[in-house]
């Protein structure tokens, strides 16, 4: 049971309105506050780390930098990624997300290396490694007091509207805040004369941002490659689809993430015996329970009349009308003209019910055919039992 693709999905050339207007619009305004920060601090602290002599300055500066660049990437997987559900895309797209923080991680893994290697490389060579400006300090100390600040404004907001992409930007903020500690701390060894420490400082940076980065690229990476639900968050849904009632039992129950949410599929067992109509309400209401209670995009549930792991395959049985002719030739003349069946296939045989119309069908034969169901359904390949009802003509 699922729900079609929004039907007022937009194109290119009608008005964006976002699938999830509070968690766009927050989104949009802490990268851009994000924004405004890195791209001062980027010139802050190149300008400083050039000029200061500072090579750990000026690796936080670019790292500020690919922070300033991920920003970007971050509105536009925003703004694309909250975009309805369309013909092409029928389950939206958010996967556009996924793909920005797979860009992301794998550009900021390229950075770190590169500027561990840069470190590495001078480090070979200390006599040439000079000693800082003092002003390099305090703007490493302003670095750090900014990204600190700017990683609690947007992990705030992020949980507030529960955004799996801002909670990743957020606690790249709180690895800048980190990256640009070491740098101080780098800064104020040169100072005191261990000059090789901004060095050591910078190559540090470098394996903070290839550290993130990797984490980035192989989280987003999982989920591009339809990676379950926790086995915790697994067991709360399970537990939501067996508590609704009517439901007798629940197998292949499948997730896959979508970005901020996930996608559910799962078979549930209820009654054999009653309406199709009943069973699309539990069936329903089994649905809404798992999108009420869970951070879930969409559920489909699969209604089965019997676990189809344990029980028999029913797929080598004939159709409907081929079944009715094998009974009726079997039962012979003791079958009256004129009757309404229900088929039930369970377990590689089928149940048949048959109604009767009591008026123009006695007692005395409906009692003979029923005996003559019995010797039927005794040694028949397809008929489990043939269970008689009679019934007034207006039903």
């Amino acid at each position: 049971m699922k729900n079609h693709p929004h039907s007022h999905a937009h194109n290119d050339s009608a008005v964006f309105e976002p699938a999830h207007p509070e968690r766009f619009a927050a989104a949009r305004k802490s990268t851009w506050v994000s924004i405004l920060i890195n791209l001062l601090l980027t010139f802050l602290q190149v300008t400083a780390g050039y000029f200061g002599r500072s090579q750990s300055l000026m690796a936080d500066g670019l790292h500020s930098l690919s922070d300033l660049l991920a920003d970007i990437l971050v509105l536009f997987a925003n703004w694309h990624g909250n975009r309805h559900a369309d013909a092409n895309h029928p389950y939206g797209h958010a996967r556009i997300e996924t793909a920005a923080t797979l860009i992301l991680g794998v550009a900021l893994a390229a950075l770190g290396a590169g500027l561990l290697i840069a470190a590495g490389m001078r480090l070979q060579h200390p006599e040439n490694v000079q000693a800082v400006h003092p002003a390099t300090f305090w703007i490493a100390l302003i670095a750090l007091a900014a990204k600190e600040g700017m990683f609690r404004y947007m992990l705030a907001v992020a949980k507030r509207v529960r955004s799996q992409m801002l909670i990743a930007n957020a606690w790249h903020a709180r690895s800048d805040a980190a990256s640009s500690l070491v740098v101080l701390l780098g800064i104020g060894g040169n100072l005191l004369g261990y000059t090789f420490l901004d060095l050591v400082a910078a190559a540090v940076v470098g394996v903070m941002i290839a550290h993130m980065g990797g984490k980035f690229a192989l989280e987003a990476l999982a989920e591009l490659i339809d990676t379950g639900l926790s086995e915790e968050e697994v067991a709360d849904i399970r537990n939501s689809l067996l508590s609704t009632p009517g439901v007798r039992g629940l197998h292949e129950l499948r997730t896959r993430k979508m970005a901020d949410n996930a996608l559910v599929d799962a078979h549930i067992v209820v009654d054999p015996k009653i309406s199709v109509s009943e069973g699309h309400f539990i069936a329903e209401s089994a649905r809404h329970a798992v999108l009420k209670n869970h951070h879930v995009m969409d559920v489909m549930v699969h209604i089965d009349p019997e676990d189809d792991l344990l029980a028999k395959s029913n797929a080598h049985l004939p159709s409907r009308e081929t079944l009715l002719k094998h009974m009726e030739q079997r039962l012979g003349s003791t079958l009256p003209a004129h009757y309404r069946s229900i088929l039930h296939y369970l377990d590689g045989k089928v149940d048949a019910e048959l109604f009767l119309d009591a008026d123009t069908w006695s007692a005395d034969k409906t009692e003979s055919l029923r005996i003559q169901c019995a010797k039927v359904t005794a040694d028949d390949p397809f008929f489990r039992s043939i269970k008689l009802h009679q019934t007034d003509a207006q039903q």
